[in-house]
């Protein structure tokens, strides 16, 4: 008896042993699979949506006085941090906080749709009768519908400011209460938004911008109003011509020097250019060549006045063709750093010759705009290739 009492109790301790299926064991990681591929997609998306949200923004800053220096700023830091990394993904900076933002901007947009809806009846039944109980109705309407709204967007820019946020601001309302009655929700969101704003680096974009700006007329001042007093004098014309084809081929690796280098000294350092020049000449003809290539077609856009109203539309096309130009210009930077020892004299003497054509044409071109575009001489001073990305100085 005592035998069989051992025996049971053995067979009782032995652990039970959970079949596991193969069919399991492919949903779980089908579902793994699903799950990751969710992220990623909703990843790809927010990414694609702040690159486009990134350009319509330096489009709208490059059509307002000033700001213009913002939107330089930027299109010179990413020619910088491909000069410094070599990795083209680097200089698209900020995309999750242009996403950010622009799920900002869309979901207020969206917000406001009521509260237009709702102040034109009122102002309709204003008009109507000022005195009467519907204006005065609407009235009170308008302003709950306000408040209730503000409370809606404030709640989901604290959430985060995504466009589902927007839909659905408040989760759990007893939590929110909780760090109200504490005082921690007013510190939180104060934190959080002067981290972001601090992270969007606005002075800094302004200052590389402005000095940016302030080296590329240095050098094109001269050779441009030579070019300008072409038309009193044949000579002094092809004297800032030919002026201006050296200074064209030489500027954009002066100007991603400068980025990469964030020193206003570096936009003058011609010997060091020169010798990064040697170090990477295909890769430097190849991005002086998209650069003028690039700028030709734009000034299409300034045979007739811009708007004031219209302006952002334009300046969106030339933010499409500039930035990639000043990515290939710190592209070419980087490969001429990464390279210790000049090229093969064969390559270094093609890439001079083949750059000579290209500066021609655009010196050729940017001498008969002065005849065509809307603002006559002062056009060839928007050298929106190299100073700012939208050349329209009188909006």
């Amino acid at each position: 008896m005592a035998s069989q009492t051992i025996i049971e109790a053995e067979i009782v301790a032995v652990p039970r042993v959970r079949r596991s299926f193969p069919f399991c064991k492919a949903r779980r990681r089908l579902w793994a699979w699903t799950v990751a591929g969710e992220a990623y997609l909703a990843s790809a998306v927010d990414w694609l949506f702040g690159l486009l949200a990134l350009v319509l923004g330096l489009a709208i800053l490059a059509a307002i006085p000033l700001a213009q220096f913002l939107s330089l700023g930027y299109l010179l830091e990413a020619s910088g941090r491909i000069g410094r990394t070599g990795r083209i993904s680097a200089g698209l900076v900020g995309i999750r906080a242009a996403s950010r933002v622009g799920s900002i901007v869309i979901g207020i947009w969206l917000l406001l749709l009521p509260l237009r809806w709702a102040s034109n009846l009122w102002q309709s039944a204003v008009l109507i009768d000022p005195n009467s109980k519907a204006a005065h109705h609407w009235g009170i309407g308008v302003f709950v519908l306000g408040t209730l709204l503000a409370i809606h967007g404030i709640s989901a820019c604290w959430r985060g400011g995504r466009l589902r946020h927007f839909l659905l601001p408040v989760v759990n309302p007893r939590r929110v209460l909780r760090r109200l009655r504490r005082g921690r929700l007013y510190a939180e969101a104060r934190d959080a938004v002067w981290e972001f704003v601090m992270g969007l680096r606005l002075p800094y974009y302004f200052w590389l911008g402005l000095r940016g700006f302030i080296g590329g007329l240095l050098w094109l001042a001269v050779p441009v109003m030579l070019l300008a007093d072409g038309q009193k004098s044949a000579a002094v014309g092809w004297v800032g011509a030919v002026l201006l084809m050296v200074v064209i081929v030489h500027l954009p690796l002066l100007q991603a020097h400068f980025a990469a280098e964030n020193r206003l000294r570096a936009m003058f350092e011609v010997r060091r250019v020169r010798r990064l020049f040697t170090q990477a000449p295909l890769a430097y003809w190849l991005a002086v060549s998209v650069t003028l290539l690039s700028a030709l077609p734009l000034y299409l856009l300034k045979i007739e006045i811009i708007p004031r109203e219209a302006a952002w539309l334009p300046s969106l096309i030339f933010v499409v063709f500039i930035l990639p130009t000043r990515m290939a210009s710190g592209w070419a930077y980087a490969r001429s750093v990464r390279h210790e020892q000049p090229r093969i004299w064969l390559s270094r003497h093609l890439s001079r010759l083949g750059m000579l054509p290209i500066a021609a044409l655009y010196v050729l071109i940017l001498f008969f705009m002065q005849y065509t575009a809307w603002n006559g001489v002062v056009s060839l001073y928007e050298q929106h290739a190299f100073l700012m990305p939208v050349p329209f100085l009188d909006l």
